[in-house]
């Protein structure tokens, strides 16, 4: 986003992520703390869909980029992190993740580091 960018927020409750073929493409950021990462990691699984059948056949509904951030009190607390990992070597530039860690301990391994930040 930018300086005077109009965004929509959505926090809790019941939501998903379903765009149609001749939707406008969006770009989403998707923001999740500790076990709120469930809804956004199904959301996310189906946008790496999407990038892929747009790759495969051309057609369908173009997706935009994401930005995922995710925070959790250490690194053993971030759920999914290699499957997002996966994600995001999959779809270079167009899935991207910033996770945040408060209270970590203990080193971080090298395939998080450059992802990860701390208080």
């Amino acid at each position: 986003c930018t300086v005077d960018s109009e965004v929509a927020l959505r926090v809790g409750g019941d939501f998903f992520f379903d765009p149609q073929p001749g939707d406008s493409p969006v770009k989403l950021v998707l923001i999740a703390g500790g076990v709120g990462i469930n809804p956004l990691f199904s959301m996310l699984l189906h946008i790496a869909d999407l990038h892929g059948y747009q790759e495969s056949k051309g057609n369908g509904y173009k997706m935009g980029t994401v930005k995922l951030y995710y925070s959790a009190k250490n690194t053993s607390e971030l759920l999914f992190k290699k499957n997002i990992l996966g994600l995001m070597n999959a779809f270079p530039g167009k899935i991207t993740c910033r996770f945040h860690v408060t209270q970590q301990r203990s080193q971080i391994c090298k395939e998080l580091q450059p992802h990860v930040s701390g208080k």
